[in-house]
C-alpha cells in the first residue's frame, strides 16, 4: 500500500488526493510526525515537503513528481494524452498552476489577519491573480467551449480528467474563498468557470473536494 504524507490545508496534497482517488489507488495517509517541516518529519522526508509518497522503497517529495510516476506506475484509467502535442501542452498547463497562478494565490495568505492586512499587497496580488485567470481562460478555451464556454455547465463527463487539471480545483477554492474573506474583487473569466465547473462534475474532485472548503473556511478564521 501507498504510504501518504500531507496536511489538511495542503494545495499540493488536494492535487494528490484527487490523482490517487481517480486511480483508485488505496493509500495509507498521514499527518507529518512531529508537525509539517519538523525534525522528526525529516527523518523520513529529508526536504520535508508535502506532500509525499512512499511506494515500496520509493520515496517522492514533490507532487508533479509523484504525479507523474503515479500515471506511469499505474497507467489505469490514463491522465495523460497520446498525442505528442497534446502530451506537452498537458504539463504545460500543470506547470502553469504550479508556476504561476498558485503562487500569486499563496501570497495572500500572509495578509489574511486582520492585524497583518495590506490594502496595497491585496490590491497588486488581485491585480496578479485577474491576469493569470485571463491567461489561464486562453489555454482552457478549447475545453470550456467544448463544454459551453459561455459560462452555462453542460452535465457531462466527456473530457477525461488529466494530470494537469488536479491542482486547479483547489486553487479555485482558496481564490474564492480569499476575495470573500479579503473583498479582493476577483474576475473569472467565462472559459475559466466553465473549466471549473468541468472538473467539479469529475467524482475525484467532488469526492475530495467535499470538505475542503471546510478547511479552507476554519483556516481563514483562525488567522
Amino acid at each position: 500500500m501507498l504510504t501518504f504524507y500531507n496536511t489538511p490545508v495542503s494545495i499540493y496534497g488536494i492535487k494528490t488526493r484527487i490523482l490517487l482517488r481517480h486511480k483508485g489507488l488505496k493509500r495509507d495517509e498521514q499527518l507529518p510526525p512531529g508537525g509539517y517541516g519538523s525534525a522528526a518529519y525529516k527523518q523520513v522526508v529529508p526536504s520535508g515537503n508535502v506532500p509525499a509518497l512512499i511506494d515500496g522503497d520509493l520515496l517522492i517529495a514533490d507532487s508533479e513528481a509523484i504525479a507523474e510516476y503515479i500515471e506511469e506506475r499505474y497507467p489505469d484509467p490514463p491522465m495523460m494524452p497520446t498525442g505528442l502535442a497534446e502530451r506537452a501542452k498537458t504539463r504545460e498547463l500543470s506547470r502553469f498552476h504550479d508556476t504561476r497562478l498558485e503562487p500569486e494565490v499563496r501570497a495572500l495568505f500572509r495578509i489574511v489577519s486582520p492585524t497583518r492586512h495590506d490594502p496595497a499587497h491585496a490590491e497588486n496580488q488581485t491585480k496578479a491573480i485577474n491576469a493569470r485567470l485571463a491567461q489561464l481562460a486562453v489555454m482552457v478555451d478549447r475545453r470550456g467551449k467544448e463544454r459551453g464556454g459561455s459560462g452555462a455547465p453542460i452535465r457531462s463527463k466527456e473530457l477525461p480528467l488529466l494530470l494537469a487539471d488536479c491542482g486547479y480545483p483547489a486553487t479555485f477554492a482558496w481564490i474564492e474563498a480569499l476575495d470573500g474573506a479579503l473583498d479582493l474583487g476577483i474576475e473569472w473569466p467565462g472559459a475559466v468557470s466553465a473549466y471549473r465547473w468541468m472538473l467539479e462534475e469529475q467524482d475525484a474532485v467532488s469526492a475530495t473536494m467535499a470538505r475542503y472548503g471546510k478547511v479552507i473556511r476554519e483556516w481563514i478564521a483562525e488567522q
